[in-house]
């Protein structure tokens, strides 16, 4: 691989050389009077140019390859466009999610020290009032209109890069630091996973063969961190109405009526979207016969969505459910058609979730639960098979650091010995006969009690079994090396109104048929769970466990 070419950007070059005149991405613009939604489209050719533009202004107006760059831009054309062109710059994009609050934003972003910030005018007015990354920004860009603060526009941006005297882009190593990309923070503060090119590009073969994704395929994608890989992937991009922040709350017609009008093949939900949607396709008898695959993490998606929304499905068509984290993509693999079949009846008796196979690339290990750091890798860590440990991987497509948390980076990653690192994934689980993962929770939820460790995926789908429930979440209340299990329920809309008392009687006796949950005894009803603002799925179990012990006091 060439210098030039290790750079991700260099995906989007290739695909613009080979369709110049495909549509790299709609954009809704609104709808007319007749309610149908009008889109403006840009070509793969006129993105490629773009981005290259915009990179050469950036170092024209004295940004600086290797430098940090925050990045707040909401999904549409401008957030393609500036983030391959800081790829082609050299320059490094901070992607920090807003949804995860004020105060962890300003954490995140003094981390990452950024030298510039772009983004919208609001981003602006937010860094100004609150000070984020005060002492490290020296230069600003406004996507949109600016006002008191100076600094150039993105149409400034791009007259400096289109002079004849605009300077040549630099070159790039698969091992240079390409973006910072924050966790959702599901365990603690939001960590920045360093991405180098190389890992980027392994990522985006590895999606691509693993699913069988060829150029040409139009793409529904209600995030938009997944967005970004479509034009590495020759894929078209239809962006879709809706407010990114709140899967859960999508308007189902805002994702069918544009995956009928494109005839949309592949399309990206996290599992609370994929509810919605799936319960509107039921009631109202939808078909999408186009989607080839439909691919959806971010949290195990529970086998009745899969149920309900693969009844819009024709064919072939199956969910698939990667399972990976910010720091390694994709880990492992399953269809909706294996999990209804085959894994359902297990998971719902508190086996986990079947995760699936581990994709081409990867080397998945199982290992003794610890929650000290571990330097060096050993056979000697291994758990017997069949026997629930931590999930380590390694692989082209995993991370080796978190940008400034040394102490993180230190408890997740191990010398493998060979000159790489495995990551832990802070998850727990198994391999089972066949070579399925099968995934029990995450490592710093699992609740140790006097009785032993109770893991939180297992014990919660023998709740989850019960119609009325929405869904469940144990966690441990108290002080100490042990704690007191509590399971809290989110009621299905339809089961609110019942008596609390009969159905924990109910949610009992369930528990009673379960060794693994028997001892369990206390059931705490919430209104609605503190989850993740990304997916809208990961359940921030460590407020739960807070809010029960006030309960409970």
């Amino acid at each position: 691989m060439s210098a030039r070419s290790a750079n991700i950007a260099s995906a989007l070059t290739s695909m613009a050389d080979r369709m110049p005149r495909s549509t790299a991405i709609y954009v809704p613009t609104g709808r007319g009077g007749d309610g149908v939604q009008r889109y403006v489209e840009h070509t793969y050719e006129a993105l490629d140019g773009d981005s290259t533009t915009i990179a050469k202004g950036l170092l024209a107006l004295g940004f600086e390859s290797g430098s940090r760059a925050a990045l707040m831009v909401k999904p549409s054309y401008e957030l393609f466009a500036v983030t391959f062109a800081l790829f082609k710059a050299g320059i490094v994009p901070v992607l920090v999610d807003p949804g995860i609050g004020i105060p962890a934003l300003g954490t995140c972003l003094a981390e990452a020290a950024p030298s510039s910030f772009i983004g919208i005018p609001q981003a602006h007015v937010a860094r100004m009032v609150l000070g984020w990354a005060r002492p490290t920004i020296r230069r600003l860009v406004t996507i949109g209109r600016k006002l008191l603060w100076g600094g150039a526009t993105l149409d400034d941006v791009r007259r400096a890069g289109g002079a004849k005297n605009a300077p040549a882009l630099p070159t790039a190593r698969e091992s240079d630091m390409a973006a910072v990309l924050f966790t959702s923070g599901s365990t603690g503060i939001p960590k920045g996973a360093v991405y180098a090119h190389g890992t980027f590009a392994a990522q985006v073969e590895m999606i691509r063969t693993t699913y069988a994704i060829a150029p040409g395929e139009i793409d529904l994608p209600t995030f938009p961190l997944f967005a970004l890989f479509d034009p590495a992937l020759g894929m078209t991009t239809v962006l879709p109405e809706m407010d990114f922040t709140r899967p859960a709350r999508v308007s189902p017609r805002n994702v069918i009526e544009p995956i009928r009008k494109f005839g949309i093949t592949n399309m990206f939900g996290s599992p609370a979207l994929l509810n919605r949607v799936g319960r509107y396709g039921d009631e109202q008898n939808v078909s999408l016969p186009s989607l080839r695959r439909v691919i959806s993490a971010g949290a195990p998606v529970p086998a009745s969505v899969l149920a309900t929304f693969s009844k819009m499905l024709k064919g072939d068509a199956e969910i698939v459910t990667p399972y990976g984290a910010t720091e390694a993509l994709p880990v492992a693999t399953i269809g909706s058609r294996e999990i209804l079949t085959s894994t359902r009846a297990k998971t719902d008796g508190g086996a986990g979730v079947c995760v699936g196979r581990t994709v081409a690339g990867v080397r998945l290990e199982i290992i003794q639960i610890r929650d000290e750091a571990i330097a060096h890798w050993s056979d000697d860590l291994h758990v017997p098979p069949g026997e629930i440990g931590e999930i380590v991987v390694a692989g082209p497509n995993v991370t080796h650091s978190y940008f400034h948390r040394d102490e993180a980076t230190r408890l997740a990653k191990i010398d493998d010995g060979r000159g790489g690192v495995m990551h832990r994934m802070g998850d727990v689980g198994y391999l089972d006969s066949d070579g399925r993962l099968w995934f029990c929770g995450r490592k710093a939820h699992r609740v140790i009690t006097t009785a032993g460790t109770l893991f939180t995926d297992p014990c919660e789908a023998i709740f989850s079994t019960h119609p009325g429930v929405y869904r469940a979440a144990l966690v441990g209340v108290g002080s100490g090396g042990t704690k007191r299990p509590v399971i809290c329920i989110e009621l299905e809309e339809a089961a609110r109104h019942r008596d609390k008392g009969e159905l924990t009687k109910e949610l009992l006796a369930l528990a009673a048929k379960v060794p693994m949950t028997s001892r369990l005894d206390t059931i705490l009803f919430h209104k609605s769970f503190p989850v993740d603002i990304r997916h809208n799925a990961k359940i921030f179990r460590e407020k739960l466990a807070v809010w029960a012990a006030g309960e409970l006091s």
